[in-house]
């Protein structure tokens, strides 16, 4: 008896530390509108929503666009031009301008919120930091 009530016991113990990403505890992390780090806020957007695989991740990112890494981010200042949210086409595709594919594809996941959308702007209005 002793035995199985420890292994109930460590068996939700160890449940309790699961700290996967999903998109429900993604998109109930606000983004602040100030002070964006890339770390804290951006990259777990990206991991959730973007950056696996048959999406924008290595070893094949779709359209040659890694949103994996913040290097994989940052490479391309037309993906992605620091101080410039309007002139990156990252933030062309979350908002869904026409000419250019709505990311993320609709279906494959959830979209991004509104919160998350705003969020990637300032990140990138602050400098899109590696912070």
């Amino acid at each position: 008896m002793k035995l199985l009530s420890f292994v109930i016991i460590s068996f939700i113990f160890l449940q309790s530390c699961d700290d996967t990403l999903t998109n429900e505890n993604v998109d109930n992390k606000p983004i602040p509108t100030t002070n964006v780090s890339f770390a804290e806020h951006i990259y777990p957007v990206f991991q959730v929503k973007c950056a696996f695989s048959g999406c924008h991740a290595q070893p094949n990112p779709s359209d040659g666009i890694d949103l994996s890494t913040w290097s994989g981010v940052t490479t391309d200042p037309n993906i992605v031009f620091p101080f410039e949210p309007d002139l990156s086409r990252l933030v062309w595709a979350i908002e869904g301008r026409a000419g250019i594919s709505p990311m993320p594809v609709v279906g494959y996941t959830r979209p991004l919120t509104i919160n998350q959308i705003q969020g990637i702007k300032t990140w990138i209005d602050e400098g899109a930091l590696d912070n």
